[in-house]
C-alpha cells in the first residue's frame, strides 16, 4: 500500500505531536521555570539560573528521551509479537521477558540479605539491578530462542512464554515470602517502574539498544504484511518462517529487554498502543503502522509521563499506573466509537 497523502499527513501530525508533548513535559516539574528560559537553555544554552539550566538539561530532558524510547520501543515489541502470533492480546512482554527482569531484580534486592549486609549494599547498587534485569531477560531469551529452534508451532512458542512468565513469577513469590519488608518495599517500587533516574550514559546505551531493535523491525517489515495471511502463505512465497522468527524475537527481546533493565516494567504501553493507531489509521500495511507505532508510543508515554507528575504539586506518581489508567479509558472509548475491531 502506497503513502497516500493521507497517510503522509496523519504521520506528520503524530510527529509534530511528538515534539509538542515532549516541550510541554520538559516544562513541568515540581520547579516552575519560565517559558522563555526554558527555550533559551533548550537552543541557546544560556540562562541566569545555572540550577534551572542543571534541572532541564541533566534531569528534565533525560526523562524525555527516555519516555521517547521507552513508549515507542514498548509499542513496537506489541506490534511486533500481535503480528507473529497474530493475536491481538500479545504484547512485549509475551515471551516473558518483563518476568525474566523481575526475576534477576528479585533476587539481587530480595535474596541480597542471604549475602550479609555488606555485600547486600554492594549489590543494590543502581547498575547492579540493570545488570540483574538484564541477565535475567536475557536468561528468558535464550531459553524461548532454543525451544523456537525446535518447534513449527508459532503458538506453542507463546505458551512456552507463558510458562516461563508463570515460573519467574513463582519464584518472585517465594522470595518475596521470605524477605524483610525493606527489601519488599524496595522491589515493589522498582516494579512501579521509573522515567527519571537514568543518566545520560544510561539513555545513550538504552539508544543503542533501541536503535538495534528497530533497525531489525524495519528489515522484517515485507515478512510482517506477508505472515498477516498465514504461515502456510508466508511458505509459498518464499520467506523463511524460522529465520524471521528468530529475527522478530531478537528485535522484541532488545527493546523490551532494554527498555525493563532500564525503566522497569512498564504495563499497557505495548499491548494498548498498535490498537490505538489501527483505530486512527485503519491500516495493516507495516510500512505504515510501524513508524506510526513508533509515534504513537512516544506520545502516549509523554502524555503519562506529564500526568504522573501532577502539575502544579511536587509529588510524581507511579508511571505503570499512570499508563493503564490513561491508556485503557482511551481503547475503550475508541473501540466503542469505531463500533469494530480492526486487525
Amino acid at each position: 500500500m502506497p503513502y497516500t497523502a493521507r497517510y503522509k499527513g496523519l504521520l506528520l501530525l503524530l510527529f509534530v505531536l511528538v515534539i509538542l508533548m515532549a516541550l510541554v513535559n520538559v516544562s513541568l516539574g515540581s520547579v516552575e521555570i519560565p517559558l522563555k528560559d526554558i527555550f533559551s537553555i533548550l537552543f541557546t544554552k544560556g540562562t541566569s539560573q545555572e540550577s534551572w539550566q542543571y534541572i532541564i538539561l541533566e534531569y528534565r530532558l533525560p526523562k524525555v528521551f527516555t519516555a521517547i524510547f521507552t513508549g515507542s520501543g514498548l509499542a513496537v515489541s506489541g506490534l511486533l509479537m500481535q503480528t507473529l502470533f497474530r493475536n491481538p492480546l500479545a504484547g512485549p512482554y509475551v515471551l516473558g521477558l518483563s518476568s525474566g527482569a523481575s526475576l534477576g531484580v528479585a533476587i539481587v534486592i530480595m535474596g541480597a540479605s542471604v549475602f550479609g549486609v555488606g555485600t547486600a549494599a554492594l549489590l543494590l547498587s543502581k547498575w547492579s539491578l540493570v545488570i540483574a534485569s538484564s541477565l535475567g531477560s536475557l536468561l528468558v531469551l535464550v531459553a524461548v530462542l532454543l525451544a523456537s529452534a525446535k518447534l513449527r508451532d508459532t503458538m506453542a512458542i507463546l505458551i512456552i512464554g507463558l510458562m516461563f512468565a508463570s515460573l519467574t513469577a513463582a519464584v518472585v513469590s517465594v522470595l518475596a515470602y521470605f524477605s524483610p519488608a525493606a527489601q519488599l518495599q524496595q522491589y515493589i517500587f522498582w516494579s512501579f517502574g521509573s522515567l527519571g533516574n537514568l543518566s545520560w550514559q544510561e539513555v545513550s546505551i538504552l539508544a543503542i539498544f533501541w536503535f538495534l531493535g528497530i533497525v531489525l523491525a524495519v528489515f522484517c517489515i515485507k515478512n510482517l504484511n506477508t505472515l498477516l495471511l498465514g504461515e502456510n502463505y508466508a511458505r509459498s512465497l518464499g520467506v523463511k518462517i524460522s529465520t524471521n522468527r528468530f529475527i522478530i524475537i531478537i528485535a522484541t527481546s532488545l527493546l523490551a529487554g532494554s527498555i525493563t533493565a532500564f525503566a522497569g516494567p512498564i504495563a499497557f504501553v505495548g499491548l494498548a498502543v498498535p490498537h490505538l493507531i489501527r483505530q486512527v489509521i485503519p491500516t495493516n500495511d507495516h510500512k505504515i503502522l510501524l513508524p506510526a507505532v513508533i509515534f504513537g508510543g512516544a506520545i502516549l508515554m509523554l502524555v503519562c509521563d506529564i500526568a504522573a507528575q501532577l502539575p502544579g504539586t511536587e509529588y510524581t506518581l507511579p508511571i505503570n499506573a499512570i499508563t493503564s489508567i490513561i491508556g485503557a479509558p482511551v481503547v475503550i472509548w475508541l473501540l466503542i466509537r469505531k463500533r469494530k475491531f480492526i486487525f
